[in-house]
């Protein structure tokens, strides 16, 4: 009886972590390969290349493992949301390998549990659960990503007022930024300084900025260099203003994080106490345990403790957290 779920598991994680390798590694080969094509076009003598010259400065779109489910999640709300959350986490990843991947998690999850749960409705809340992981991972990733922004955001305004006060046009500080700086001020400001090379207006690609990056920060940014823009002013003194501002609002968010520590690790222990008893209980007394897996009512009573559990701790998390 065991060596069908040890086999069914190894078999759903080999599925899951290949079609995870396939869903990263492939956009990036093909990617690599179309580089590599456009290159020896343009190295090309344009006399003997064969076909109309490609003068297009059009980025194309990456394409995932399903191009049909790309174009049709492009057309929707829901599908502009997963992008712009991919964009903001920095995975590469596409919108259909996304839901590839939560089809893939959902399914196996699901069949997992049934093998082991014989309640009617645990497969469905554990499939739905299991779906909604690379969602979770995607946040997660986007979480860390915005607050190295946002730690880092800071020096930036820093380059760009230094080097505005050195004499250099505001464009030119931005592709300073874009070189210096690391993931992921760099790229941010890099896609904006190159939409300005080719063509769109300042005013553009930094509402464009703002709305890829999502932090008020960038905002007070955006919005402090376009009315400069419009009304003149010192633009490097207003970046040090702002720069000086940017830095103690993260030093309150820090000093609030060390507040709060406290009912953070009591959610933490609150919610780690229950499966650390049930695993002292099983090797103490595993007959008292073995109930609550056997019989219908300990089913129940384990998937009432799990929602009430998690309910708790987000519970705690709302109730310590502080807008800064």
């Amino acid at each position: 009886m065991l060596f069908p779920v040890v086999a069914v598991f190894v078999f759903s994680v080999v599925a899951i972590m290949g079609l995870y390798f396939v869903a990263t590694r492939l956009p990036g080969i093909l990617a690599a390969r179309r580089l590599d094509q456009r290159l020896r076009d343009v190295a090309a003598d344009p006399k003997t290349a064969d076909g109309p010259a490609d003068d297009s400065v059009v980025k194309d779109t990456i394409r995932g493992p399903l191009p049909a489910v790309d174009r049709l999640l492009a057309g929707t709300g829901a599908g502009s949301k997963l992008a712009r959350l991919i964009e903001r986490s920095g995975v590469k990843v596409t919108p259909s390998a996304v839901v590839l991947m939560m089809l893939v998690a959902a399914v196996s999850v699901a069949f997992i549990t049934s093998l082991f749960v014989h309640v009617p409705f645990a497969p469905l809340l554990a499939g739905a659960v299991g779906g909604l992981a690379p969602l979770g991972w995607l946040l997660r990733c986007k979480s860390i990503r915005m607050r190295k922004f946002e730690e880092h955001f800071p020096e930036a305004l820093d380059l760009l007022s230094r080097a505005i006060r050195a004499g250099h046009a505001f464009q030119t500080a931005m592709g300073m930024v874009a070189d210096e700086l690391p993931d992921p001020i760099g790229p941010e400001f890099r896609k904006s300084f190159d939409q300005q090379n080719f063509g769109l207006p300042l005013r553009d690609a930094l509402n464009d900025l703002s709305e890829r990056i999502g932090l008020l920060d960038v905002r007070f940014f955006v919005t402090a260099v376009l009315i400069q823009r419009d009304t003149g002013g010192n633009l490097s003194e207003i970046l040090d203003n702002l720069a000086n501002v940017v830095r103690e609002r993260f030093k309150i968010k820090r000093q609030v994080r060390v507040h709060t520590a406290h009912g953070r690790f009591t959610g933490y222990v609150l919610l780690a106490l229950p499966a650390a008893l049930a695993m002292a209980l099983s090797l103490i007394n595993p007959e008292h345990m073995n109930l609550l897996f056997r019989e219908h009512m300990g089913h129940v009573m384990l998937g009432g403790a799990v929602v009430m559990q998690v309910i708790g701790y987000f519970w705690i998390r709302q109730v310590i957290k502080i807008e800064v």
